[in-house]
């Protein structure tokens, strides 16, 4: 089925807001021939709580970040994660590593690093005139809604015995473990949320852009970043986890903190960039219509 765009009072396929662009001389986008649009859902803008990722201290021992509240900006992101049949499209026309194995076209796309994700979404952007990259860990946790499970925020993670609270967390994580399956599974085979999105929080952990930081809490109770390293990548998905950049499959070494994931692939998000410039092609087909007919 086509994509449906909905640009100000005009409301048609891709194909047909083209064609109206091009009649108003404004130029189609250029998608490349064999490219599918990916199916994208809206998340409005919204305000939530958000427990920021990273290592945290206060009066220099381990401390739990505290929840603070956040805003986000409207969203539109991959309703499913990165498929073998959507990558391979990729693959094939250079631009992609190729994969490990033969897994069905209809099953996410794992063994994937930070670089590989990245990859796919720069050709993704070439092949369609858009601009998609990988969420944020924020935008993640924002769309992921009620499926987004808080593994910091159990009290026994609060000692400030380094080694117990390593233990603590680990144990937590292998509780979640165990309740996933460990092979990917078709898309949808997990459900939606209440945004949408299928499989979210299922059994593929995900690439975010986040980079792994470490801050403070102040006397208030307020964090604040001091470094950030950005050749480990903050990865969600049952529990959120950091990797660094060029690990493809977390089991076999590279997971910083916790349990390492099952499986690791990626879905994308349409940069707001693009939302923006969009907004002001509609303004300007809107405008255009009150004075001509199409």
């Amino acid at each position: 089925m086509p994509r449906t765009w909905k640009i100000g009072l005009v409301v048609g396929t891709l194909p047909a807001v083209a064609a109206a662009m091009a009649m108003l001389g404004l130029g189609p986008p250029p998608i490349a021939s064999g490219v599918q649009l990916p199916d994208l859902v809206a998340l409005a803008s919204g305000r939530f709580q958000y427990r920021p990722g990273g290592d945290f201290t206060r009066d220099g021992k381990p401390a739990t970040a505290p929840i603070v509240a956040a805003i986000t900006q409207p969203l539109e992101m991959m309703r499913h994660q990165v498929t073998v049949g959507e990558y391979s499209r990729c693959v094939d026309a250079g631009a992609c590593r190729r994969g490990d194995g033969t897994s069905a076209a209809d099953v996410p796309m794992v063994k994937i690093s930070w670089w590989d994700a990245a990859a796919y979404a720069a050709w993704l952007s070439r092949s369609t005139g858009m601009a998609f990259r990988l969420p944020s860990d924020e935008e993640w946790v924002y769309a992921a809604g009620s499926r987004f499970g808080d593994a910091e925020g159990a009290p026994e993670l609060d000692s400030r015995d380094p080694g117990r609270r390593a233990l603590d967390r680990y144990e937590r994580e292998t509780a979640i473990r165990t309740r996933s399956d460990p092979e990917p599974q078709p898309v949808g085979h997990f459900g939606a949320n209440e945004h949408g999105l299928l499989d979210i929080a299922g059994n593929v952990w995900e690439w975010t852009d986040s980079c792994f930081a470490r801050g403070i809490i102040d006397a208030r109770g307020e964090p604040s970043t001091v470094t950030v390293d950005c050749g480990v990548r903050v990865v969600e998905g049952r529990h959120r986890t950091y990797l660094t950049d060029f690990i493809r499959d977390a089991r076999a070494g590279g997971c910083t903190a916790g349990l390492p994931p099952s499986n690791l692939g990626f879905r994308l998000v349409l940069d707001e960039d693009w939302r923006l410039r969009l907004r002001g092609l509609a303004d300007r087909v809107r405008r255009a219509l009150t004075g001509r007919s199409i």
